[in-house]
């Protein structure tokens, strides 16, 4: 089988997903267009225009399967690429632009909103990494349709997106070592997110503040990918977890070997999610894969892998939800102490498993 993959912006968490996925799946004779994570205006709707002026002949040649991310504008590439819609096409989503919280410099636009809608439409197949992401981008296009102005197709667009499907991006899981949390007088606690707004930034801050109010015995490991502007608020997380008697600072910054990362991993108790977007929270799921805990806020994506003793409540007001947070790290610490800390079962996103799965639907499309 010949599979053409259209991946807009690669992000890492993209590249993540390809990489499992073709490396779970080598038989598949797989192509690969890619286009760098930058300049998101221009990336979302230049793609089509860039791809269909450069790499035609790619585009042209003989596929049993399109895959594309939901940052490809789909629908205006087979109209540049004729070629393209005579192949069965899967569009995957890592995210939709419907439930995606704007930093404070960005612009109000529903353009992204609609590419998302035009090539979701544009497929013959729609897959999306978490229930939560799926939810939310048919409930976000349904709010958009009652909001235009006149001719707008509501009830012809949901139809069309009735069939969307939920497939995860895969986990690699040695399901044969040992997942074992010792017994310890400190908790030891990985935020491993993007260094970015959208990460909880500020919820963190809170949380790290009313941690050291109680004096909580917690050695804190941020890592997580950093960018040339980070948050102001990471600053003063610096300073408190370095001036604090109780708090210990054991990791700061990202960790780029990818040996040194499995040991930060390994090393720690707690995966913490202060997260205000998620669609599927690869970070935290690998941490877990790992051994360590989850400890997730209840809302987005987490309800939908962790039972309810490894969420702890949402809330708009920071200084609310740092406190729901801390308590659930004082019992967490009591349970170390005791022995009784115990790793959490993901098999069921374990490639192996989800690999199969994603074989089953290209087979569908190409048949």
């Amino acid at each position: 089988m010949r599979i053409l993959v259209l991946s807009a912006y690669h992000a890492d968490s993209h590249r993540c997903w390809l990489d499992g996925l073709m490396a779970h799946l080598p038989d598949i004779e797989w192509t690969v267009l890619s286009l760098p994570a930058r300049y998101f205006s221009w990336r979302i709707r230049g793609n089509s225009l860039t791809w269909a002026m450069q790499q035609r002949e790619v585009l042209s040649a003989a596929y049993d399967v399109v895959l594309a991310t939901s940052m490809t504008d789909l629908s205006a590439l087979r109209g540049l690429v004729p070629a393209l819609c005579q192949i069965p096409t899967a569009v995957y989503f890592h995210e939709n632009q419907f439930s995606y919280p704007q930093s404070a410099q960005q612009r109000d636009s529903v353009e992204p909103q609609i590419l998302n809608l035009y090539t979701a439409l544009a497929a013959d197949r729609v897959l999306f990494n978490s229930e939560y992401n799926r939810s939310t981008f048919l409930s976000g296009v349904d709010t958009l349709m009652a909001r235009l102005p006149d001719f707008a197709p509501r009830a012809e667009v949901a139809a069309g997106l009735a069939n969307c499907d939920v497939l995860p991006v895969g986990i690699d899981l040695d399901l044969n070592a040992p997942r074992r949390l010792s017994a310890g007088i400190r908790l030891k606690v990985l935020w491993n997110h993007r260094w970015e707004y959208d990460k909880g930034p500020d919820r963190l801050l809170a949380l790290v503040k009313e941690c050291d109010r109680q004096g909580l015995a917690i050695d804190f490991y941020i890592a997580g990918q950093q960018f040339r502007n980070s948050p102001d608020e990471f600053e003063q997380i610096e300073a408190i977890l370095s001036a604090s008697d109780n708090l210990v600072l054991a990791q700061w910054g990202y960790v780029s070997d990818s040996v040194q990362y499995a040991d930060v991993l390994a090393s720690c108790d707690i995966a913490l999610s202060t997260a205000i977007h998620d669609f599927q929270g690869l970070s935290v799921l690998q941490a877990v894969a790992a051994g360590c805990v989850p400890l997730v806020p209840d809302r987005l994506c987490y309800p939908q892998w962790f039972n309810a003793e490894y969420r702890y409540q949402s809330s708009d007001n920071l200084t609310e939800e740092a406190a729901a947070c801390s308590a659930k790290l004082a019992e967490l610490l009591v349970q170390k102490k005791a022995g009784r800390l115990s790793s959490v079962d993901i098999s069921m996103l374990d490639w192996d498993v989800l690999a199969p799965k994603y074989l089953s639907v290209f087979e569908e499309l190409s048949s």
